[in-house]
């Protein structure tokens, strides 16, 4: 049986797969939002395959996204990042994962949990666009220029509106699937 998916995973098992598992797939989980903050923030300005090929090495570098930790790395942790060759080593990036875990967790703080912080821009529940193509679709709203302008209030840095949107979309924020993709309607 042939899956009807949405054309820019086509072609590349990986990527089928996060298609199929994952994207989209409305997450709850501090642990996990966090995670895909940093992998949409390293993902800036490159493919999202490219990072998805080094998200076993990025989970391994940055001690399973745990913000705690993080949030405490020095300057003898960074230069080892930077030297690490599983990972995308952006000085800028590695650097603003560390303010992000900080800010992360003052979000935390302040709402309880990320997720009740992040959410709410939805009401608690995903946008279903009736996207037909997939380069038709947005790669920001004013929605996530919103957010996005909000997380670099709060000291985020690398939140871009199309990281921000990427981030949604990823997340199950948004509903980004094309109409005739299997997902569609499963997520």
């Amino acid at each position: 049986m042939i899956k009807n998916r949405c054309g820019w995973c086509e072609g590349d098992a990986l990527y089928e797969a996060y298609h199929d598992l994952e994207w989209g797939v409305p997450v709850k989980d501090d642990d996990l939002l966090f995670e895909f903050m940093v992998l949409e923030t390293f993902q800036a300005g490159l493919s999202w395959i490219t990072i998805l090929r080094k998200r076993e090495n990025f989970r391994k570098a940055f001690d399973h996204f745990n913000y705690k930790k993080i949030a405490k790395y020095n300057q003898t942790k960074i230069d080892t990042l930077l030297q690490d060759t599983g990972i995308i080593r952006n000085k800028l990036k590695v650097n603003a994962t560390i303010t992000n875990a900080k800010a992360f967790m003052q979000i935390q703080n302040e709402f309880g949990s990320f997720r009740a912080y992040i959410w709410g821009f939805v009401d608690d529940k995903p946008i279903k666009n009736n996207i037909k193509n997939y380069k038709d679709g947005p790669a920001n709203t004013a929605l996530s220029d919103t957010i996005s302008k909000d997380l670099k209030k709060r000291g985020f840095k690398f939140v871009g509106s199309t990281v921000v949107y990427a981030f949604m979309q990823a997340t199950g924020m948004v509903n980004d699937h094309e109409i005739t993709c299997f997902r569609y309607n499963e997520v």
